[in-house]
């Protein structure tokens, strides 16, 4: 079995511990619970024959206040951009938080999670925003941590690109 690191990144309240509580328990809960620090999550996956132990790092949301500490990410196999779909500016965060990452972590694999997809009727990130994303090579997926929609299948990508699958 091989065992990958893989961060969680983006701006508060996007859903970070959310989506990782969907996929590692298949749980959802409406109560906000600001992360402090760091919370590590796992979950064993197969990619093709191999098992693959992804340690689901939840690193607290950036906001003004609090910046992304970059040792976080050393030793990171692959990390999620997540985004909340109904706040723009958190688009905005997730392409300064790639960059960052990309310094430190060049040619490891991510994917972009724009989440809350069940409110997608007050959405107010743009589809040529999202657009421009997917043409620079970001593997993009709409998900939603409260129904599950594209939760698996976004981690499932991450783990197959960390894996060369």
């Amino acid at each position: 079995m091989i065992q990958k690191k893989v961060c969680m990144l983006g701006a508060y309240a996007v859903g970070k511990t959310s989506l990782v509580s969907r996929f590692v328990k298949s749980l959802f809960s409406d109560k906000y619970h600001t992360t402090v620090g760091v919370k590590v999550d796992k979950k064993i996956v197969a990619v093709g024959e191999e098992q693959v132990n992804l340690l689901l790092w939840d690193i607290y949301g950036e906001d003004d206040f609090q910046k992304l500490r970059t040792s976080y990410l050393r030793g990171s196999s692959g990390y999620v951009l997540a985004v909340d779909g109904t706040r723009r500016e958190t688009l905005e965060k997730a392409v300064i938080l790639q960059s960052r990452a990309h310094e430190m972590l060049a040619g490891v694999p991510f994917v972009l999670m724009l989440n809350k997809a069940d409110l997608v009727e007050k959405w107010e990130v743009d589809d040529s925003a999202v657009e421009d994303l997917v043409a620079q090579g970001w593997p993009t997926f709409r998900t939603s941590a409260k129904t599950g929609e594209g939760v698996e299948e976004a981690f499932l990508a991450l783990a197959r690109r960390m894996a060369g699958a």
